[in-house]
């Protein structure tokens, strides 16, 4: 599919997201949707323990926890790309403290209003949510410390040109720490081609060499994977793209599907 019509069905599937959590889990905004689609929740991992987390933000579409090696210091100007309503902000404030700013980048209009919405109940005046599109962010060369992201760059189109704006933004000795889903081997053809399990955040995802070699290309440095996890689908999901024969093939490969939580520097 074409870059604008993904991002379509991302925006639209996040949209719906920001309107309705389904039982406590979040869904794609119907009654049906837990059992007939993604469950976010087995890719997401607990705040609860975390200074500045607030649960009214956390819908559960993580895949790390971004901000637990992002080196943040009091006083820096954090940007957290797709931000969603809020969750890794409010944990990144916590850190920066009143001195510091936290900026929220998200392309879903009603992501940002729930954001601010969440912002304006706890009384921050140092953290703000601006809509754009992390591949043409609306913000100035060399604007910020940090760059943080949680499970959001697999689901833009193009992983280059959004490196490459992360690169733009960020300060001569800044750096970022992203949490993102790659993939070891290679995906069945009918989940590259599924709208679902592209908004999903699988069938968007890059193999985990590429994925490594963008960020060097776009001139990165000291590049370093601090965690790295095996996401285990549900096979009653993965069923409803591949036979039992290919969904056999598939793990047997030593294929899968991976959450890992980088970081790297913007050289002086």
């Amino acid at each position: 599919m074409e870059a604008e019509k993904l991002k379509k069905i991302v925006r639209e599937k996040y949209g719906r997201i920001a309107e309705q959590e389904v039982e406590g889990k979040t869904c794609c905004g119907s009654d049906s949707c837990c059992n007939s689609h993604m469950n976010y929740t087995v890719f997401s991992e607990s705040y609860d323990k975390l200074d500045g987390y607030n649960p009214d933000a956390d819908l559960n579409l993580g895949c790390g926890i971004p901000t637990e090696f992002a080196a943040i210091h009091m006083g820096d100007h954090v940007l957290d790309l797709g931000s969603g309503a809020g969750n890794d902000c409010f944990v990144a404030r916590a850190i920066t403290g009143p001195e510091g700013k936290v900026t929220g980048l998200d392309m879903t209009e009603q992501m940002i209003l729930k954001a601010r919405e969440n912002c304006r109940k706890l009384g921050y005046d140092n953290v703000v949510f601006v809509e754009g599109d992390i591949e043409q962010m609306p913000f100035a060369n060399n604007s910020f410390n940090v760059v943080i992201s949680n499970c959001v760059l697999n689901l833009v189109p193009d992983k280059l040109k959004a490196f490459s704006e992360i690169f733009r933004v960020l300060r001569s000795g800044g750096h970022f720490c992203i949490s993102d889903v790659v993939i070891k081997g290679s995906l069945p053809e009918n989940l590259k081609r599924d709208a679902e399990m592209y908004a999903g955040c699988v069938s968007g995802a890059l193999d985990m060499t590429d994925y490594i070699n963008i960020i060097k290309e776009t001139g990165f440095s000291k590049l370093l994977i601090h965690k790295q996890k095996e996401i285990r689908m549900p096979d009653s999901l993965l069923l409803k793209y591949l036979s039992q024969s290919e969904l056999k093939y598939f793990y047997a490969r030593d294929n899968g599907i991976f959450s890992i939580t980088v970081t790297a520097e913007k050289p002086l």
